[in-house]
């Protein structure tokens, strides 16, 4: 599995905290400020120019298996989920 490095400065980092700390407490996944959009738009954009995957013919596969992957182990509720939600 390839791993790869996202690059954010001080303050991208330190809105995208903000933004990832009231969805946590809030159960709302909501920008609150520009700053916010942009950050995840930085983000974005990188893993684009990263990512090869996305443009498989068998991306829904791929992208089902990275799922399972990723929520190996976990079994906490999820943000955002609403009831029934399985992140797995």
């Amino acid at each position: 599995m390839t791993n790869y490095l996202l690059s954010l400065n001080e303050d991208e980092a330190l809105v995208l905290f903000e933004f990832f700390a009231r969805f946590d407490e809030t159960d709302k996944l909501q920008f609150e400020h520009a700053a916010e959009y942009l950050a995840l738009l930085k983000v974005s954009a990188q893993i684009d120019r990263t990512t090869p995957a996305m443009f498989s013919p068998e991306y829904g596969s791929l992208l089902a298996g990275a799922r399972e992957r990723v929520a190996a182990g976990y079994e906490g509720e999820v943000p955002g989920m609403g009831s029934g939600g399985d992140p797995r």
